[in-house]
């Protein structure tokens, strides 16, 4: 599959485009797919041509992630410098929503109908960008949610957490802004063993762990600047939620989840299905984890593609 380059805001992003049957779908329609955290565009590896049989489908490396370019971070309260960006909730959604209008629309030849996938922090995204588009006129039909991060070491949840951790919460702010600390412990992260150990919690069914991901993984990490969008990362303290862009989103929102997930609970879904009236559906997977596209595509795809028929209605 080849992927393409596009120039965002002078930085280079990378993507990919699975084109629907010349002699199926109606044209101007298109799927966006986005990553997690410290995946990429290839996370959808199992995913893509399953979905593209009644739409295009795009799958896009974040700044900061893949392919894409890895500026310097630049935090609240630094100055800038060359080319540093703020990386954040706002910008990936500001990248994912002029995608479908200066990559998508131009591809289509017209103002395409859009879909939106998000896995992980790449739900965030997603509605974010549901959002924006929103806003610009241009909304998305449906976001389709995959155990979407519940981001519990936001500052808006603090109260929620054990006394411990609010009492220690300034120093880890603190310690997180280090580069030095950061880029120690982004190597450490990086090592393909420690790579395989966290999909094994990721994938409790240990469907597709496999040479070929873990490599999908490691291999953006030696990329020069490849620990600056770790280091934005992990400093987003407070950044949006979930439920914060559930309250606005007006486009449908269904939502996968696998119920063995060891980061995102489900009874946290559960309760935004009961608050949000756009969720439209939530579907649980037994026994699978905080990647279900990846990590048992023959369950998920046949679920994707049968919610993407609904948001073309």
């Amino acid at each position: 599959m080849q992927a393409h380059s596009w120039s965002w805001q002078n930085h280079n992003i990378s993507y990919v485009r699975v084109s629907a049957p010349s002699n199926g779908s109606p044209p101007g329609r298109a799927v966006v797919c986005v990553h997690g955290f410290g995946a990429s565009k290839g996370h959808w590896r199992h995913n893509l041509n399953a979905l593209a049989s009644d739409a295009d489908v795009y799958a896009i490396d974040l700044l900061g992630f893949g392919a894409s370019a890895k500026p310097p971070s630049q935090l609240k309260g630094e100055a800038p410098s060359h080319g540093s960006v703020r990386y954040c909730f706002d910008l990936w959604a500001a990248q994912v929503a002029d995608f479908t209008e200066q990559v998508i629309n131009h591809d289509q030849g017209r103002t395409s109908a859009i879909q939106l996938i998000g896995n992980s922090i790449g739900g965030v995204v997603a509605l974010n960008a549901a959002r924006l588009l929103q806003e610009r006129g241009t909304p998305a039909r449906q976001v389709l949610l995959i155990d979407c991060a519940q981001r519990e070491l936001d500052l808006k949840r603090l109260a929620e957490q054990p006394w411990t951790a609010q009492l220690g919460r300034p120093l880890l702010m603190a310690l997180v802004r280090q580069r030095w600390l950061i880029g120690s412990l982004f190597r450490l992260l990086a090592r393909p063993a420690v790579v395989r150990q966290v999909l094994q919690q990721a994938y409790p069914s240990g469907g597709h762990v496999d040479d070929a991901l873990v490599e999908l993984l490691v291999q953006p990490s030696r990329d020069p600047g490849a620990s600056e969008s770790f280091r934005g990362f992990v400093n987003l303290f407070d950044d949006w939620l979930a439920p914060q862009l559930l309250e606005q989103v007006q486009a449908p929102v269904r939502m996968l989840w696998g119920e063995a997930d060891p980061w995102e609970p489900v009874a946290e879904a559960q309760r935004w299905q009961r608050s949000f009236p756009c969720i439209q559906d939530l579907r649980v997977l037994p026994g699978l984890g905080h990647c279900p596209h990846d990590e048992a595509p023959e369950q998920v795809n046949p679920i994707l593609q049968q919610w993407l028929a609904l948001g073309w209605g």
